[in-house]
C-alpha cells in the first residue's frame, strides 16, 4: 500500500443472492464511514437465468437516503409513498427514508423472459442529525440530466455534488461527491483534493492510481488533501464517492441507521410489530426481521 496516498484498504465481504453476488464494503470492522457512505454494493456483474430476476421483497429504511447506480440491466422501484419507478443504466434512484419509508426492487416483468442482467452499485448515505426525521421522499434523475465530463480516453458521470467543475441536480444532503468514471485503454483523470473524505473503488477492469495499481472490488479510502491521477492501461469502470466527515457516529443495524441506538430499537419494534405503511401494489409479501443481521456497525 502506498503510505502517502492511500488511508486505509477495505477488502470486501461477498454474498451469494442466489443467482448474483453483492460484495459489500462498507460497513466494515475496520470503517463504517466514508463521508456520508455508510453502505456501499457492487452487484454482479451478473446474467440471471431466463425467466427468473431479483425479487428484494418490502423492507424499511430510517435515516439514511439510499441511492441505486446500475451499470447494465433495471430495476423496479416500488414504495410507501407510492412510488413506481423502473431505473436504468446511468440513471439515479435516491430514496430518502427519513423517518421511514418500506420500499422493494424486482425485475422488470419485461427482462425477465430472457434472463435478466444485473451490474450496479447500491449505496446508503447517512443524514445529518437534522435531516434524519424527515418526510420519506423519492427522487429519480435520469441519465441525461447528470452532468458527464468527455475527456480524450475517459468519461466521468457526475451521480451527485460538485466535481471537476460541473453539478449533478441530485437532492444531497450533506456535502457529498459521487461520480461513475469509465476509462478507455490508457485514458486516465485527475483525482483532487476537495472533500474531507474520499474512497475510490474499481467496479470493473483494472486501473491505478499514481502508479499502485488497485484491486478490484476493494475500497481504498484516500488520504485527507492527497491529489492524484487514475490511469488504466486496459480499461475500468471506477467509482469516485465520499464527502464531509461527520462529526457524530452512526449506528447501523439491518437496514436501519440511525445517530441513535434507541431509534433503531423503535424501528426494529414499529417493523415487527406492522407499524410502517404498506406498499401499494407489493403489500403481499415482506422480509421478516432476521435474527442475526449480515450488515451491522462495528462499535
Amino acid at each position: 500500500m502506498n503510505e502517502s496516498l492511500i488511508l486505509q484498504t477495505i477488502e470486501p465481504v461477498t454474498h451469494d443472492l442466489g443467482g448474483f453476488k453483492v460484495h459489500r464494503t462498507l460497513p466494515s470492522r475496520p470503517r463504517t464511514m466514508v463521508g456520508p457512505f455508510i453502505f456501499f454494493d457492487q452487484m454482479g456483474p451478473a446474467r440471471l437465468e431466463a425467466g427468473t430476476g431479483i425479487d428484494v421483497r418490502p423492507h424499511p429504511h430510517i435515516n439514511l437516503a439510499t441511492v441505486t447506480y446500475l451499470y447494465a440491466g433495471a430495476i423496479d422501484h416500488r414504495d410507501s409513498l407510492g412510488t413506481f419507478a423502473t431505473i436504468e443504466p446511468g440513471a439515479v434512484n435516491l430514496m430518502t427514508a427519513g423517518r421511514g419509508i418500506v420500499h422493494s426492487e424486482r425485475s422488470p416483468s419485461a427482462e425477465r423472459a430472457h434472463g435478466p442482467e444485473l451490474s450496479g452499485l447500491q449505496t446508503w448515505l447517512a443524514l445529518p442529525e437534522r435531516f434524519e426525521e424527515v418526510d420519506p421522499a423519492f427522487e429519480h434523475v435520469a441519465a441525461a440530466d447528470l452532468p458527464v465530463i468527455d475527456t480524450p480516453g475517459a468519461t466521468a458521470r457526475v451521480i451527485m455534488g460538485d466535481l471537476w467543475g460541473v453539478s449533478a441536480p441530485t437532492t444531497t444532503y450533506a456535502q457529498t461527491i459521487y461520480a461513475d468514471i469509465a476509462l478507455d485503454p490508457g485514458g486516465s483523470v485527475p483525482i483532487d483534493s476537495s472533500a474531507d473524505e474520499r474512497a475510490i473503488y474499481v467496479a470493473t477492469g483494472e486501473a491505478t492510481l499514481d502508479g499502485m495499481m488497485l484491486d478490484p472490488m476493494t475500497l481504498y479510502v484516500l488520504r485527507p488533501g492527497i491529489a492524484a491521477t487514475l490511469r488504466s492501461e486496459r480499461g475500468a469502470r471506477v467509482c469516485l464517492c465520499g464527502g464531509e466527515a461527520f462529526a457524530t457516529p452512526r449506528h447501523v443495524w439491518w437496514n436501519f441507521v440511525s445517530s441513535s441506538r434507541d431509534r433503531i430499537d423503535q424501528a426494529r419494534a414499529d417493523w415487527k410489530a406492522d407499524l410502517f405503511p404498506q406498499v401499494p401494489g407489493d403489500d403481499k409479501e415482506w422480509i421478516p426481521i432476521p435474527e442475526v443481521p449480515k450488515t451491522v456497525s462495528y462499535p
